[in-house]
Parts: C-alpha cells; sequence; structure tokens
C-alpha cells in the first residue's frame, strides 16, 4: 500500500516546554527526510508524534489512507526481561501487536458479547485480518531463520534465545533483521546506525533507498545521511525554527551555510544602520540643548528676548531629532540570529607515560565459544591507531587486553609505566548506576570542588535538571556527554574511544574530532562512523575479524 503522512502546524515538547511549533512536513512515497537538531530539540519527540503514540501540543498529523501500517523504532533496543529473539522481532515489525487484535476479533466474531458497542464483530475481525496480512506475521516464522542466518547471527531456535543474552552487536543486528522484516508502509527510525558495524550499515542503506513507502529518520551518521535522504528537516533549538531543505545532506550543509551568513549579514546591517540612527538623533539632541544654553548665556535679561531665542536655536535640531526619531521607527526590525550552544572542549592531557604503552605477545583470550588470538601487539607511546572489524570479532576484547582489564588465558599481557587510561566505552560504564550524575562524577574527581563539577558538566550540556537526575536515567546522548567531560577533567595520555559518536549530534561529533585533532597521547580509536575514519588522524590501522588482528 502507498501512503502519505502530512504534519501541519504542529507543536511538541514535554510538559509545558514547547521544542519546536509550526512545523508542516509532507511525507510521500519515495521520500527519505533525514531529521537533524542538537540534542534535545526534539528529533525523537517528532516521530513519536508522527507515530501517533503521543499527542501534539498543537497541530495535526494526517495519514492517507488513515488505515496504512506506520512502523516506528525507536532509539533503544528494548531488550524486555524474558523476551526472546522471535517475539523481539515480531513486537518491533507490529507482527505481535497485529496477532494479538486478529485474534481478539476472532473470539469477539464468535461471542458477539465481547465485541465493541457499535461494531460489527464482522467488520472488525475483517480489518484485524487485513493488518494481520499487511504486517506480515502470516509467513514472518518462515522468513526469520534466513535473515538472521544472512545477517551472521547463528543463534539457534530464535523462540528460545533471549535478548538479554546478545552482546550489543548482536542485539543491534537482530534490531536491523527486525527492519529488514518488516512492511511498514511509512517508516520512522530513531538512530538505526548505532552499534552497527560497515556490513549492517550497507545493508540499511540498501533497505533504505529501496522502500517505495515514505521514511524519516534520525540519525548522527553523516555518510549514512549523505547516501540516503532526499530532504533534510532541520529543527533549530537556538533560533527555535524548523526549516526544510530540498536536496540531500551535503546540499543542506551548503545551503545552511548560506542561510546562516545572509541572516548574519542581515542582522548586521540593520544593527550598524539603526545604530548610526541613534547616535545621530543624541547628536542632534546635544546640539539642539547646547543651542538653548548659549542662547540664554548671550541674551539680555529680558524673558521674552530669551525664550525667542531659546525657541528659535532649538526648533531646528528638535525637528531633526524628530525625524530620527521616526526614521528609527520605520526601520523593518530584524532579530538577531541566536548562537547555537556548541560543545567547546579540549582533552586534558598528563605527563608522558613510558616509550612503550601496551605489549601483547602470542596471548591468547577466551570468552565463552570466543577465542582472540594469539596475537602479539605493541603499543608505542604517542601513537594513532583507529581499529575496525566487523561486530563481534573481539575489537572490545583486545581493548580490555591492551588495557590490562583482561588477562590472557595464554600468552603475555602488560601494560607501561605512568600510563594514565581516559576511556569511552560502548557501554558507558564509567558513569551509570542509581547516585545522581553530579554525585557520580565527583566520587570520579575528588579534587574538584562540587561547584566546579557543576560548572564543567553544565559546559556540556548537564545542566540543573541534569545533575540531579540519576544518571540512568540520562539518555545514552548525556552520558556520553558526561563521559567527554571525564576527559577534560583528568589528564590522560592514553585515549580509548570504542565507538564515541554514538548518540553525540552532529555538532558534537565534529568538536570531538576537532579535540582529536590536538590531542598529543596514544590514541585508539574504535569506529565505525566512516567520515570520523576519513577525519581523525591515524598512523596505523589494525582490522579485528573473527579473533585475528591484521595490520592494515
Amino acid at each position: 500500500m502507498t501512503a502519505t503522512l502530512v504534519a501541519q502546524s504542529l507543536a511538541g515538547g514535554h510538559g509545558h516546554r514547547t521544542l519546536f511549533d509550526s512545523l508542516d512536513l509532507t511525507v510521500a512515497p519515495g521520500d527519505v527526510v533525514g531529521v537533524v537538531g542538537a540534542n534535545g530539540a526534539g528529533k525523537s519527540t517528532l516521530l513519536r508524534l508522527l507515530a501517533g503514540i503521543d499527542e501534539p501540543q498543537a497541530g495535526t498529523v494526517v495519514l492517507a489512507p488513515a488505515d496504512a501500517f506506520v512502523g516506528w523504532l525507536p532509539q533503544e533496543h528494548e531488550r524486555l526481561v524474558g523476551e526472546t529473539v522471535a517475539g523481539y522481532i515480531a513486537r518491533r515489525t507490529g507482527c505481535a501487536a497485529a496477532t494479538t487484535d486478529m485474534d481478539a476479533a476472532a473470539i469477539a466474531l464468535g461471542d458477539p458479547s465481547l465485541a465493541a458497542p457499535g461494531v460489527d464483530p464482522a467488520d472488525a475481525y475483517s480489518t484485524a485480518l487485513d493488518r494481520w496480512l499487511a504486517s506480515g506475521a502470516a509467513d514472518l516464522e518462515d522468513r526469520l531463520p534466513s535473515v538472521l542466518a544472512d545477517l551472521g547471527l547463528e543463534l539457534g531456535d530464535a523462540d528460545q534465545v533471549l535478548m538479554t543474552s546478545l552482546s550489543g552487536g548482536q542485539a543491534a543486528r537482530v534490531g536491523l533483521a527486525a527492519l529488514l522484516l518488516s512492511r511498514f508502509d511509512i517508516v520512522l527510525l530513531d538512530e538505526p546506525t548505532n552499534d552497527l558495524d560497515l556490513d549492517g550499515l550497507e545493508r540499511l542503506e540498501a533497505f533504505v533507498r529501496g522502500l517505495r513507502g515514505g521514511v524519516v529518520l534520525v540519525s548522527h551518521d553523516r555518510e549514512f545521511l549523505a547516501r540516503c535522504i532526499t530532504r533534510v528537516l532541520e529543527l533549530d533549538l537556538a533560533q527555535g525554527s524548523n526549516r526544510v531543505f530540498g536536496g540531500g545532506y551535503d546540499a543542506y550543509l551548503e545551503e545552511r551555510e548560506t542561510v546562516r551568513r545572509h541572516q548574519r549579514e542581515k542582522y548586521d546591517e540593520f544593527a550598524e544602520k539603526k545604530a548610526d540612527l541613534i547616535g545621530r538623533a543624541r547628536t542632534q539632541r546635544e546640539w539642539s540643548s547646547q543651542g538653548v544654553r548659549n542662547a540664554m548665556k548671550k541674551a539680555p535679561d529680558n524673558d521674552k528676548i530669551r525664550r525667542k531665542a531659546s525657541t528659535e536655536s532649538s526648533e531646528k535640531q528638535a525637528q531633526k531629532v524628530r525625524q530620527m526619531e521616526s526614521r528609527i521607527a520605520r526601520l523593518e526590525e530584524v532579530d538577531e540570529p541566536r548562537k547555537e550552544w556548541q560543545l567547546e572542549f579540549t582533552i586534558a592531557s598528563a605527563p608522558r607515560s613510558s616509550s612503550v604503552v601496551s605489549t601483547l605477545s602470542s596471548a591468547v583470550f577466551r570468552q565463552g565459544s570466543f577465542t582472540l588470538g594469539p596475537v602479539s601487539l605493541q603499543v608505542n607511546a604517542g601513537e594513532r591507531i583507529g581499529i575496525t572489524g566487523p561486530n563481534g570479532a573481539g575489537k572490545s576484547t583486545l581493548l580490555r587486553a591492551l588495557l590490562a582489564q583482561q588477562h590472557p588465558h595464554e600468552g603475555t599481557a602488560s601494560l607501561g609505566a605512568s600510563v594514565r587510561i581516559g576511556e569511552i566505552d560502548q557501554a558507558r560504564s564509567q558513569l551509570a548506576g542509581s547516585q545522581p550524575l553530579a554525585t557520580a562524577f565527583e566520587a570520579l574527581v575528588p579534587e574538584m570542588a562540587t561547584g566546579e563539577v557543576r560548572t564543567l558538566l553544565a559546559k556540556f550540556g548537564l545542566k540543573a535538571d541534569h545533575v540531579n537526575r540519576p544518571v540512568d536515567e540520562l539518555s545514552p546522548g548525556e552520558r556520553t556527554r558526561a563521559g567527554l567531560a571525564l576527559l577534560q577533567a583528568r589528564g590522560t595520555n592514553l585515549l580509548v574511544l570504542d565507538e564515541p559518536t554514538n548518540h553525540l549530534d552532529l555538532a558534537a561529533i565534529e568538536q570531538l574530532e576537532q579535540a582529536l585533532e590536538s590531542y598529543e597521547g596514544t590514541l585508539l580509536l574504535v569506529t565505525h562512523d566512516r567520515r570520523m575514519l576519513a577525519t581523525v588522524r591515524t598512523d596505523r590501522r589494525w582490522r579485528v575479524e573473527a579473533g585475528r588482528v591484521t595490520e592494515l
């Protein structure tokens, strides 16, 4: 079924806070709309409104036809306790809900007393059956094994394997499988690239480009956006505005810079003109006042002459003042473009470590059925190493080995002297738990006063409503920014970043790349972000695959 989704004068936010308003968007078959904006601008909120999950503060969302199948895949994988892989996929594809509705309609068809008031059980069953068939539930069980196998997920019986038993990379691939198995008319994707390796990204891109229906997606993967989207919807939190840009992502970047430059030039021209008129009016007032005083001093002691002198000396100047004020009032007001909040930070350096930072010699690491090694590697001070490879290949295990966080079952591993590690791990586990963010952060930097901690966190966009919340209640992006704040607070000479761009907005990713450019210590960078790999300077490249490490 082809479907069109139309949002008109839409406003959304949280409680009394409005994040965006007066938003108009039409998503027709074949459209791929990328939603961009700073973290907190309302991107996920918008997807929830388009999906019909939340009610807008104002405006409407209309789907034509009204029974079109809209699929919303949220940012978090929502691994529920006790849910199997098959159950997860059935839920994410909408097949589980469609099956539940059809079963309820079938029961009401057999016992009309169970039907909703005023609803014909036969019509309700027919509608539920059509939706069940449209969801793909009829043959989902048959299609599931081949898609999982094609993605390299040899999990056994999908009805028995629990989602909570999977690694982050495996869960990401199961999420991709759910997307590939879905049959939505309109697809809403929130950060679908998170945790996907290069192969998964290519499959996702092929899927999105091959869809006949409309797509609205939120992503911070710049290469993915450049390859997939046809239009950009920008939510500009600083300006309190939203705008649709035609063309792809790279065209959007160029047009956005042009628009912002013109806005700044227009304001600067207005401000300069207004300041000039105000200055001239002030001068005229001073001249008028001075003229009166001079006339008073020179005039004889005669009230009539004094009044005449006063009137004659000031009238001309007063008229000019009125003219200036009139010109100022007629000026078309131009609002000053507000500056976006930007994450500006540096990575604090520690004194240089020993010349050899880490060494693995014929080291073997076993984890369940997985084995990494034997591997022999040496990391020298100041080296910048980029690490790539498919999910499950052993990249995170390799990092733990190099940091002496996991001991080898065979061979040797050693960490050099005076090594100060700064780390953003894939799970963002340095800051976790039920403690308020400020308390948890202070525990990691005891030398900093409470006021200093709060000031630093505010610099990273984590203000009063963030620092008092339990860490586990923060969004993934907020936890990532807190981790970056730690890198600025504590000196490091060995920086380890495992998928650092996950959950960061586009501006923050660019700031991170700039900070890495000026960082002078040793760097271990694991990322699937293709533009980051091209941007960040590295001396060496390692590829990890099937438990083996190869230098490229």
